[in-house]
């Protein structure tokens, strides 16, 4: 097969590039869109529009999570059979995770639509911000399906070997949604309610391009009579978990922020939050770009038992990370009012607030590319507790408590700089970890076989 044959035998480099590019440029593409929602609704519904849309986003972010949680767990599933040329079983695997991840998104969409209002308040909303949260929670949580199948079946295309349909879906959806956004919001006025539908209909219209993949003549992946496996299901559910955990973390923080700048700063602080939170989602999607590109690599050779060829993978996607953390921090150092800018902010105390904001907030991307890629790694080869520990070292288990202990100290500026304490010492733990251990070895690899 052409896919297997091209991972075995181009150069790591070359198959690294191969991969970033589009990987990167989906990624951002579709994090410039999560932006791009966020400065129409602010300049089409107003400052509480935003913050209603902010309170929404941890429910964006379950559904996400979902998504990475099947398609990762599957994918890389995928990916390892493939690398052991075990093609029928590989094709069982794809048939099993779209299921799997039909049946969860239902069950989760009815008790959602149920319990809707009760949602948002859980997610952050007050009085003032409610209508704006439910108007995006109803068409989310209504057609939810469609975001998640699309991001499933894009992971798998890229692990067969087709980045650049991949990163053709995302940019058709990423450019539809600002159409669609720019329409519903400003031609048709619908509010947030319009920025909601943009965003399931590009998915929709996305999730038709990349069902092309199928009439490719040297696909592999390809539909299977389903067979549900418990023993598959549990692989794919286990392999997926680290990515699963990482979107609901983003959730539980993007709540735990909204919270506490409620209490120290009002709806101003809210609104403040979710400006510099969705110029981070551009960032952030980047570096998870990253770890897309190396993990159908990582996989593949962790199958195929290609040690050298594997470690040579890390290494180029661990020094890619550290270098755009480093121009992200400059940004935000720098160009950060530049940014805000976009969100036509009216109150100065606001402009002012989240400027500081941000030139705080950047500071943390020179450890999260770091740690993100070493938490993809490690999933992608099958090495789920320590990726399961990045994740939580980097989220919950530092930031809940960092959000009590940091304003208590610096007021307001300490909730901003929350996140960068928290990368710091994670990164400075997988470091250790590393010394002690290094991420490739014989023995790793031999242990899956066991």
């Amino acid at each position: 097969m052409e896919a297997t044959e091209t991972l075995r035998e181009k150069p790591i480099k070359s198959l690294f590039i191969s991969y970033l590019i589009p990987a990167v440029l989906g990624m951002v593409l579709m994090s410039v869109n999560i932006m791009i929602d966020a400065v129409m609704v602010s300049r089409g519904v107003g400052a509480n529009g935003l913050a209603g849309v902010n309170v929404a986003v941890p429910a964006f972010s379950i559904f996400f999570s979902i998504s990475l949680w099947i398609g990762m767990g599957g994918a890389t599933m995928y990916s390892i059979a493939l690398g052991e040329n075990k093609i029928e079983r590989a094709r069982s695997i794809f048939t099993q995770s779209m299921t799997v991840a039909v049946a969860i998104v239902g069950v989760l969409m009815i008790i959602c639509l149920w319990k809707i209002e009760d949602i948002a308040y859980l997610f952050g909303a007050n009085d003032v911000i409610l209508p704006y949260s439910l108007d995006y929670l109803h068409v989310l949580f209504t057609f939810g399906m469609v975001y998640v199948l699309e991001n499933v079946l894009s992971t798998f295309i890229r692990n067969d070997g087709n980045p650049n349909l991949a990163m053709a879906g995302l940019i058709i959806t990423a450019v539809l949604n600002i159409v669609f956004n720019y329409i519903f919001i400003f031609i048709l006025g619908w509010g947030v309610t319009g920025s909601a539908a943009a965003t399931i209909l590009s998915a929709a219209i996305g999730f038709l391009v990349l069902l092309s993949h199928f009439f490719r003549k040297n696909s592999i992946l390809k539909w299977t009579k389903l067979h549900l496996e418990w023993s598959t299901v549990k692989q794919i559910m286990i392999i997926g978990f680290p990515s699963f955990t990482t979107e609901v973390t983003v959730a539980i923080v993007t709540i735990g922020f909204n919270v506490t700048f409620i209490q120290y700063a009002g709806e101003q602080g809210v609104a403040s939050y979710a400006m510099v939170n969705s110029i981070h989602a551009v960032t952030l999607l980047l570096f998870f770009g990253v770890g897309a590109a190396l993990q159908p690599i990582a996989s593949f050779h962790y199958g195929a038992n290609l040690s050298e060829r594997l470690k040579e993978g890390l290494r180029l996607a661990v020094k890619t990370a550290v270098v755009l953390g480093a121009i992200a921090t400059i940004i935000g150092l720098f160009f950060g009012k530049y940014l805000i800018g976009l969100f036509d902010v009216q109150s100065e105390e606001l402009l002012n607030m989240t400027i500081i904001g941000i030139s705080l907030f950047f500071t943390q991307y020179v450890f999260l590319g770091y740690n993100i890629v070493y938490g993809e790694y490690f999933q992608s080869v099958r090495q789920t507790t320590k990726s399961v520990f990045i994740i939580l070292s980097r989220g919950l288990l530092l930031i809940i408590p960092l959000l009590w202990i940091m304003p208590k100290l610096f007021g307001v500026n300490g909730i901003w700089i929350v996140m960068p304490v928290a990368e710091l010492i994670t990164a400075c733990a997988v470091f250790a970890m590393n010394r002690f251990s290094h991420p490739v070895s014989i023995q790793m690899l031999a242990e899956k076989h066991i």
